[in-house]
């Protein structure tokens, strides 16, 4: 029988010792505002693959100081019963500058000393990246980094690595979740042994970083292959309020560029409100407008951006039409292409390797096809991205990149995860390698569309009112026809992949090569003439996604196709007004 919602304010006052998140309930018990409570209490935030994440608000459903506990009394249980020396090993614990993030981090440190685990502190704000890499250096069995990346300035959010350096990936997810349920009655709220100091807590922030930066240079030179810095490369950087500056200036300064960089100084410095962008992710509209300008009066053709937490690398460059802002294929299949043509002639060609998610271009497919390197598609993000780049690694490849077309772009050599600093020092040895060529990397690209065809997307996203709607728009989806529908538009489908319900119309048996998961809506289909789309839920916002990439001769032909596939699916498929659903 369900709880009382009276009943569950009072279990969550006598758990929570947070006076600000005990007063948010009992004042909305006072005010007997049951639909709040409701929303707050009747369900418990998430545990999924990329951890927790949500609105900073007291109850079970959000992120606050209880939630953190109970989280991290999960991880740790979960961790003694399934990894060997866990209490020596220890786990690293990475926090990034948002509201309540240095509390959530010394209470999740409390609940490691509490089981006693030994925790390697970063004792300032530092950008994500540095924990997966951390956890590698340290030989520790599990990192935490308290982030919510690009979220708004509301959101707060609780990411694990496990010891391969990796996001975490199933069974470890629900095995988590499942020993956080196990564990929910606070043991310790004491974040004294942070500020005081204790026997389990070292500080590891100087000798990580210091490694992190030598991976990165070693990573982009060698003795035998230098880096060329083009004397006149200048470029302009900002961190979006975030904490990518003290990274990016450190590892500019290994590299020689240091004086070379214009920083953005309203956004310079870490701000939990964001108060120059409305959404602090470069991949929206009017994110880099303070950057433009910057550049504008500095005569600086180049900007490289970073999200908050610094793990996604946005790039724009002047053209003679005015600032071209690179999509996250486009900047994908630029650095693919450097870091192909700088790879040892040396070495076998054939054991070469990179990755890209199915929702990213096919570009780098193309190029892998027409250069003899191997190429691996993966789920979407980087928990599978990094996890399949080691697994191909002992297989014996040279995995030397994966990226995904959300920005993110992942350097094995320095990390298994996306990183915007690594991947901006791989770009900005490159622009100087193209430079020598006498090209800029917008005229690079066309280089590549040249060489490989004109690949255009229509990527957007459908708001929806909530995930019964999702499901019952996919379900509807599939009913159109059996075993499922053979055209969108004027377009054949060649191939249909549902990995929502595990059916491949191409592969052996009909069974996918990628994991299937019932509890995610994801469709990918192929069409005539080279087009390709991937329309999916998402799993941490109300939004069904659409990737569509068209290719053609012509950038024209191949943007007109990608539009028209778009309009196809909007019309046919999902049906807004219908369905309530609102084309962002």
């Amino acid at each position: 029988m369900a709880k009382d919602i009276k009943e569950l304010a009072e279990e969550w006052l006598r758990s929570d010792e947070d006076k600000s998140t005990t007063d948010e309930i009992y004042q909305l018990l006072v005010h007997g505002d049951t639909i709040e409570l409701e929303k707050r209490l009747r369900t418990r935030i998430a545990f999924g693959t990329a951890g927790l994440r949500g609105p900073m608000q007291a109850g079970f459903a959000c992120m606050n100081s209880l939630t953190v506990i109970q989280a991290s009394q999960g991880l740790a249980a979960y961790l003694l019963h399934t990894e060997h020396n866990v209490k020596n090993r220890g786990v690293v614990i990475g926090r990034d500058a948002r509201h309540n993030s240095e509390k959530f981090a010394k209470l999740t440190a409390a609940a490691f000393v509490a089981n006693g685990i030994k925790v390697w502190w970063y004792e300032i704000p530092t950008h994500t990246p540095l924990v997966p890499f951390g956890i590698r250096e340290l030989n520790a069995v599990a990192g935490v980094m308290i982030t919510a990346s690009h979220n708004p300035a509301r959101d707060n959010g609780y990411k694990v690595y496990w010891s391969n350096g990796c996001q975490i990936i199933p069974p470890h997810d629900s095995g988590i979740a499942e020993a956080i349920l196990q564990n929910l009655k606070p043991v310790s709220w004491d974040t004294s042994v942070v500020d005081d100091g204790h026997l389990l807590i070292e500080g590891a922030l100087g000798l990580v970083r210091d490694q992190y930066l030598n991976a990165i240079s070693a990573a982009i030179q060698s003795e035998d292959n230098p880096a060329f810095i083009d004397p006149d490369l200048r470029f302009v950087y900002t961190p979006m309020h975030g904490v990518g500056l003290t990274p990016m200036k450190l590892c500019m300064e290994k590299l020689g560029l240091a004086s070379r960089m214009v920083v953005v100084e309203a956004q310079a410095m870490p701000d939990p409100d964001f108060p120059s962008v409305r959404f602090p992710n470069p991949e929206e509209k009017g994110a880099l407008d303070l950057a433009i300008e910057t550049a504008d009066a500095n005569s600086v053709p180049l900007i490289v951006a970073s999200d908050p937490d610094a793990d996604r690398l946005a790039i724009a460059e002047k053209v003679p039409s005015g600032w071209h802002i690179f999509t996250g294929n486009q900047l994908g299949i630029l650095l693919a292409s450097y870091l192909f043509e700088k790879y040892p002639s040396s070495q076998p060609r054939e054991k070469l390797a990179m990755l890209a998610s199915t929702v990213s271009s096919r570009m780098l497919h193309s190029m892998a096809s027409k250069e003899g390197f191997h190429f691996t598609e993966t789920l979407t993000g980087f928990k599978w991205l990094g996890n399949i780049a080691r697994d191909l690694t002992r297989e014996g490849f040279d995995v030397v990149y994966a990226f995904e077309e959300a920005l993110g772009y992942m350097v094995p050599a320095v990390v298994h995860d996306k990183d915007s600093i690594s991947a901006a020092a791989v770009f900005l040895t490159a622009v100087s390698h193209w430079s020598r060529q006498k090209l800029t990397p917008y005229s690079k690209l066309q280089q590549l569309y040249q060489h490989l065809g004109y690949f255009e997307d229509a990527n957007t996203y459908l708001v929806s009112p909530s995930p019964t709607t999702t499901t019952a728009v996919f379900t509807n989806i599939r009913r159109l026809s059996s075993p499922h529908p053979n055209k969108i538009g004027k377009r054949k489908i060649l191939k249909w992949r549902d990995l929502t319900l595990g059916y491949d119309s191409k592969s052996k048996d009909h069974v996918p090569d990628l994991p299937v998961d019932r509890s995610s809506q994801m469709i990918t289909c192929e069409l005539e003439g080279g087009a390709r789309f991937t329309v999916r839920g998402s799993g941490t916002e109300p939004k069904i996604k659409l990737y569509i990439e068209c290719v053609d001769k012509s950038s024209h032909a191949a943007k007109v196709g990608a539009d028209e596939i778009l309009q196809d699916l909007l019309v046919e498929w999902f049906k807004p007004d219908e369905n309530g659903l609102k084309l962002a």
